[in-house]
Parts: structure tokens; sequence; C-alpha cells
């Protein structure tokens, strides 16, 4: 007691501002479950495992700790698994992970001779006393940063439910017996609350649901409310209520009268369809819901170092699943597993640790948890094959079982699963090894980033690109402690002006993102065939094929050549010509990285900017050489386009317009000086947005007044309605502007050239270059021979929603890490990808 009362000066009472961790390790995954417990530092409030409190006394001098214990209780072996009834974990009528129930106890203790007081005390100093229940009653950092809980957000009351306005045509809608008007759709159907239309809902990306006549109806409308039926009952909170212009599900407080209003008794109705809440419940409930899963597949567990899963933090399987293959290439491997000591990281780290990103990548890669490993006595005549298939084990299924018994009898491969102990025989059982939750991992990474810090999904390929960004910024320019540099690239891109010189631009990236050459399917013959008969058969008035899918087949090899294929840009500003024209551009690479990365833009446009996922295949090879995509920089006899004038000496750009849209117009009866205005207006944007534009400004009074060919950069004019659609995609405003101005103005050409050029770099496409920078040298190259090594695959309608997995190629086989569960993949879905690891032969 006298010692602890000498070290008073290093105890301090925690203000409401400080961070305090007293759930998880920070360095390892330890909690106060753990066999140790754990010791939270009366100082700093970090809390540590009991194989490394010791660590942060040696760094700190730090000797106070709470020392949190939990115990399991006892809990009988027939408690009953309730169904969920709300999108949440841990809460009353959520998902029950039948976790058993732990008491708690607490004690004082001093390091380094672990001098031990029982807490609650008296005896203990007043200052001890008070520091160890503002620990105990404040939320823990960890809860504060990631949230355990998971839950649908929760509805809002719509704009348009107190002032919707309804047509008064006749219609009454009958208590059953409901169906599409416009298909022969009997399920999914949604009342539309201004004419009482019941339409069908939303096509949904594998082919099933509705098609989309709902959605439809609204854009032809805009009558904006509309209810599921089927989900109307005399609860009518349970009622499913979409607002097409909010997209989302909303509350309408006024919905008894609306549905009254059509004569629907809902008082009378019975649950028939699951409302969308529900259906997203159902999804998560169950995760295996298609082939990139392997469901129906008996899935071997697989275990150890590089088998641990990563447990699901509430929608973060994009994290997991772009980690799990980032954790198997030898650059990262190398600088945070085979070179590196989780003590020799803690030492050099900053005082916390919880906010150092190398730390936890360390933790990541280094803390592997613990086996549980358990042994039981056997009959050594007992056939070890029967074992594994039915044995339970004092309640615990028998997970793997590797091998059979030491001995002669015939059975295994003589390895130590069973072992000999005082004349018995003993069965080794492994138990199901548990994932680790990378919340202090997610919690760092996340600081730069706002939305990797929120609970909603997120994209794979956005969030490997800011990981790498911020590895790269973390490694303060060494190469040696930077593994981030195995993924990155040179890109080179030649651009050629009608005049006949050319300009070269080069950049770098970690990504190839690779468009889809659908009208090069393999299949293209045997899917219009399909579609021909489906068509037939609907005609017929028979459902034959209705469920039925084909999907377009598109090999990789084709997708690399889209993108070294020649492109035409728009609004490119010659030096030679000293006017904006279209440039045709070619690109190549100037270095083979060790691990490239493709990514399949599997997201395009749709006609109104809606964003469509392709439903499609890729023919992916395990090996492809990819050699021929080597750019082959300045060639003799190319003339370079002159450096641009400085902004001192630069002349005004002179708008020209192209005159194969021009001469399209004129074809058409426009007045040629018309045409050339429409398109000089339109930057050559294509014909059709050049006519658009001159109806809409035929009665312009200075429609007839000569052109004014010199219009300052600056005045280039970008539509904010654009802009804002390109925003909410997720891209920045200024690349958002930057891409329109480039691709006249067209949403899905930004959208290209976003992915296709240096977006957040400084220069602009029409920015020249007339001088090759030398080759990369300082940058990974070798042979364009690659092998597929992992893949992401995602499932759902779009990037900001559904599950992605990942399977990785190592030890000689594939796995599957779908969160926190890791196995053997017998089918892994190479066609499936949304991104694709290759590692370099040479490498």
């Amino acid at each position: 007691m006298e010692l602890l009362r000498s070290n008073l000066s290093r105890v301090r009472i925690p203000e409401p501002t400080n961070r305090i961790y007293k759930q998880e390790c920070c360095i390892t995954f330890d909690t106060p479950k753990s066999e140790g417990g754990l010791f939270v530092d009366m100082n700093t409030f970090l809390a540590f495992g009991k194989d490394c409190v010791e660590w942060n006394f040696q760094k700190t001098g730090n000797p106070v700790y709470l020392h949190i214990k939990q115990t399991k209780k006892a809990v009988p072996e027939d408690r009953p698994s309730k169904k969920p009834t709300l999108l949440a974990i841990g809460m009353e009528g959520g998902f029950d992970n039948n976790e058993p129930e732990y008491e708690e106890t607490y004690s004082i203790v001093m390091l380094p001779i672990y001098a031990t007081f029982p807490f609650p005390s008296v005896e203990l100093p007043e200052k001890v006393r008070l520091a160890a229940d503002a620990i105990l009653l404040a939320e823990g950092a960890e809860r504060k940063e990631q949230v355990a809980s998971w839950t649908a957000d929760k509805k809002k009351i719509s704009e348009y439910a107190l002032t919707l306005q309804q047509i008064d045509n006749g219609v009454v809608v009958p208590p059953s017996g409901w169906k599409c008007v416009k298909c022969d759709k009997t399920e999914n159907l949604w009342l539309n609350l201004t004419d009482g239309m019941i339409l069908c809902g939303r096509k949904n990306w594998d082919g099933s649901g509705g098609n989309n006549h709902a959605i439809e109806h609204f854009n032809e409308t805009g009558y904006p409310l509309a209810a599921k039926l089927g989900t109307i009952t005399a609860d009518l909170e349970g009622a499913d209520v979409f607002s097409y212009p909010e997209d989302e599900s909303v509350l309408d407080p006024l919905l008894p009268q609306h549905l009254a209003y059509f004569g629907i008794d809902f008082s009378s109705l019975q649950k028939t369809e699951m409302t969308t809440a529900e259906r997203e419940l159902d999804q998560n409930t169950n995760f295996d819901w298609n082939r990139i899963q392997e469901s129906g597949e008996q899935v071997e567990p697989l275990f150890g170092p590089g088998y641990t899963g990563l447990v699901n933090l509430g929608n973060s399987c994009y994290l997991a699943a772009t980690m799990q293959v980032v954790f198997s290439t030898h650059s990262f491997c190398s600088r945070y597993y085979i070179n590196q000591s989780l003590k020799t990281a803690f030492d050099s780290a900053p005082a916390d640790p919880t906010v150092d990103l190398n730390m936890q990548l360390f933790l990541l890669f280094l803390a592997e948890p613990n086996l549980p490993m358990a042994c039981f006595p056997v009959n050594t005549r007992f056939r070890m094959w029967r074992l594994v298939s039915v044995c339970k084990v004092r309640g615990c299924t028998m997970e793997s079982f590797h091998g059979g018994i030491d001995g002669n009898d015939g059975v295994g491969n003589g390895t130590s699963n069973v072992i000999r102990v005082a004349g018995h025989w003993w069965l080794k059982v492994l138990l199901k090894q548990e994932g680790i939750p990378p919340r202090m991992f997610k919690a760092v990474i996340a600081a730069s980033h706002p939305e990797f810090s929120t609970m909603r999904q997120q994209d794979a390929l956005e969030f490997f690109l800011h990981f790498i960004d911020q590895v790269e910024r973390t490694s303060g320019g060494k190469p040696e402690m930077d593994p981030s540099r195995s993924f990155k690239f040179g890109i080179e891109e030649r651009l050629e002006c009608p005049s006949g010189k050319v300009a070269y631009n080069r950049r770098h990236d970690y990504i190839l993102s690779l468009n889809v050459p659908v009208h090069k399917a393999i299949n293209k013959e045997e899917i219009e065939d399909f579609e021909r008969m489906k068509a037939e058969k609907k005609a017929e008035g028979t459902e034959a094929f209705a469920d039925e899918i084909l999907r377009p087949r598109v090999r990789l090899m084709d997708c690399l050549d889209s993108f070294s294929a020649q492109e035409e840009v728009y609004d490119f500003y010659s030096t030679a010509l000293k006017a904006k024209t279209t440039a045709i551009k070619t690109a190549g690479l100037t270095s083979f990285p060790d691990y490239m990365v493709f990514h399949m833009r599997k997201f395009v446009m749709e006609e109104g900017w809606v964003p469509k996922k392709l439903d499609v295949y890729i023919d992916v090879p395990d090996i492809i050489d990819i050699s021929n995509m080597r750019s082959k920089g300045h060639q003799p006899g190319e003339e370079l386009l002159p450096e641009a004038a400085t902004e001192s000496e630069a002349e005004p750009y002179k708008v020209l317009a192209d005159e194969g849209i021009v001469c399209q117009l004129v074809s058409m009866g426009f007045n040629y000086l018309h045409c050339q205005k429409a398109a000089i207006n339109t930057s050559n944007a294509g014909v059709e947005e050049a006519m658009n534009w001159l109806l809409s400004h035929m009665d312009d009074p200075d429609i007839d007044a000569p052109i004014s060919r010199e219009v300052q950069s600056d005045e280039v004019l970008v539509d904010p309605s654009r802009v804002d659609t390109l925003v909410s995609f997720g891209f920045e405003e200024e690349i958002a502007r930057k891409a329109l101005k480039a691709s006249g103005g067209d949403i899905e050409k930004a959208t290209d050239w976003i992915f296709s050029s240096n977006a957040s770099g400084p220069s602009d496409m029409d920015a020249t270059s007339s001088t090759t920078a030398g080759v990369d040298d300082a940058l990974p190259d070798g042979s364009g021979r690659y092998r597929l090594i992992g893949l992401v695959s995602h499932i759902g309608t779009s990037t900001q929603c559904g599950h992605y997995v990942a399977h990785v190629y190592k030890d000689g086989r594939w796995a599957i890490y779908n969160d926190e569960k890791v196995g053997v993949s017998k089918n892994p879905p190479k066609d499936m990808g949304y991104l694709y690891f290759f590692e370099r032969l040479d490498r």
C-alpha cells in the first residue's frame, strides 16, 4: 500500500474528453475475456494484455493499472435461439449471437511486482478509487469509434406526405388479387398514392424483382409516394412507403386517409410481403446468397497464420476483403510480419499506439489469436472418420481434424492430433477459431477519410486507393519502408492532334481501371438466341425463361485491349493549331509492378445518369502476359507539340466547331452559322447535344451575330446540375468540373475521364508535354507475365451496398475470406471479380 501511495502522481482521474481504452488491448487483440484479462494504464488510459503490459511499464514507467477480468458464467445447454425481428446486433429483437454471459471483476495492480489490491475497497487511496470509478463508468473509446450495434436508419416523415394531392379517377383497390397494370407480375407490387396505379417494383441486378414499372411511372408523372402492397396491415407502422424524389423509405402520417381514398380497409389486410428493411434483414441473416460465397458448398475451415478472419464491424466487409488480399502479398508481409516483431513495433510507436497506422498494421499482421485446443480421451478402436463426422465433444462441434492417430492402426497419416498420455489416448480437438475485430485499424485509416468512419458500405476500390495512399504517406519517403511501391506503376499517354504533332503525358497509378466491352462477349450469339426465344415465349403469353439469366462472358484480354485502344479526346488544346480540337489518345505502361490490380468497371451510367451494374462474367486466366502493353515512348520522326506559352504570352483559346457535327445539322435543314454556334457551345460533344442546344436557342437575339472565336478558358461553363451529379457519385467537385470540361459536359464520358486520367493531379487533359521523362527506374519493373493470386468480388446493385468477399491463392490452394469465416475454396468465382490482384512471375 505504501508503494501505491508513493506512485499517486502516476495516477490521473480521467476527464470527459479523455479517450479510455478498456475493451481491447492496444497492441494485441486481448480483451477482458482473455486468460490474463486486461490492464488499463491509470495514467494514459491505454489497455494492454498480460503479455505486453510489462512493455508499457518499461516504455513509460507507469506502474499503476486497473485490471479487468471477465469470467464466463455457466449457461444451460438448451438455451433457445431467437429469430431476429430487428436489423440490429446486441439489442432486444436483434441478432442473438448466443454469446455467453460474463462476470466482471476488478483489481488494482502495481508493476513490476504485480502487487494486487481488490477493487472496490475503502482501503485504497481516494485518488485511485475516483480514477478507477471514472474509468469504469466512462464509455470506452472502442465503443465510441466503432458502435457495436448495427441498426437500420430510422425512417423520416416524407416532405410530400402532408401535401399529397390525390386524383379522383374512380380507382378502387381490391383487398387481394393484385397484378401490375403493365405486366403480369403479382409480387413486389407498389400502389401509387396519387393515382392508385398498381405497378411492379425495381428489377434487381440479378434479374429478379420487378420490371421497374413503378419507378418508370414516377419518372413519367412525378407522383412521389408509393406503398408496397402486402406490407399494409392494421399495424400501419410496419407498412413500407417509398418516396421516389427522396429515394428512401419514409413515414406517411396520413397513410390511413391516403389508403381509404382508394377504398382500402387496412384493418382487414394480412401481411404477405417483406418490407424493404425486412428483405435487407433477411439477406444479412443468411449471407450465402450466391456463388461468390460458394453457397451450397461444404467449406472446410482453415486456421492459423494467414487464415485469420476479420470480424464484420457493421458494413465493413469492403475493408476485410481488401485487406485479406493485401495481407497475402510478399511486400506487406515482409514489412509488417517477417522483418518485424510486435515489441519492436511498440517500442518505436508514438506514445498513443492506437492512432499510429504502422502500429495497427503490425497488430493485424502479428497478432494472430491463440488457437483454442482441447484434449479429450478416446478409444483407439474408434474410427477417426466416424468421429470427425458425428462427434460432439462436451458440446463443442469439431471444426477440423487433420490426420489420424500416432501408431499403426491403419487410420490417418500419423500426425499428432491424437496423443498418448499416461497410458490413455487423447483426441486433440481444434475448436473454431474466431476472427479478430479490426476496430483500431479502421479508426486510424478512417481518420483522414470521413466516409470510412461511418457504418455505411463503401467502395472496395476507393478504400484500397485510400489505404495505399496512407501507407505511402507514413513511409516518410523511404522506399525500403514503403510496401505500397509494389503496386505502383507508370502510365504513358500519347496524344496526336490533327496537325500530326504529338504530346506525351506521364503519370503514376496503383490500379488499372478497365472498361468491360460487352459487345465483345464470346457468347454473343448464344445470348441473342436466348433473348429472342425469351421474347417469343413472352409474346405467346408464357413465362418460360422468365427467371433464367444468361450473362455475357467477356475475356480479360479484351478489357485490356480496350485500355490500349485509340480514344478520342474532346476539347484538347493544341499548341500547334492554337485552338481546341479533338485529339487521338493511346495509352501504355512504362513499368510493370510487382503486383498489378485490375479494376473492372462494372458500374456504368444508364440513361438519366442512373448507375447500373453490368451483369457480366469476366474470363480471367491464371497466367497472363501483358508485355505488349509496354509503351514505346517518343519515336524517331515524331514531331512534338510546341511547349505551351507562359500565362502572359498565352493567346485566348480559339473554339472551333467540329465540321462533322455541323454538316449533319446542316443536312437537317438548319442554318450553317447556327449549327456552328451549337457545336461550339456544346464543346463538340455530339450531334444530339448540339441539336438540343440549337432548338432551345433559336430565338436568342444574338443567334445571327458573328461568332466570337476568342473565348477565354475560364469562360467555359459547366452545367452545375451535372457537377452535382458527379459529386453525388463520390467525386470531388474540382475533379468533377475538370472532367465535365474535358468531356464536353457528358456525364458518362466525364466518369470515364476520371477513371482513365490522373484526375487528382494538377494538370488538365489539354496540357501538352513536348518532352518525355526517362524510364521509371525508381519503380519496380520486370516482365509482363503475371499470375492471379486474389480477387475481391461484390454482391449487390452498387458499390455502396451489398457485400464483399475475397478469394486468395496461397499454399497451393484457393481460400475464401468471408469476413471472419475462412475456408478452402472449391470453386473460386474467378469470373465474377470486381478487383483482380496479379503477381509478377519474375518478382
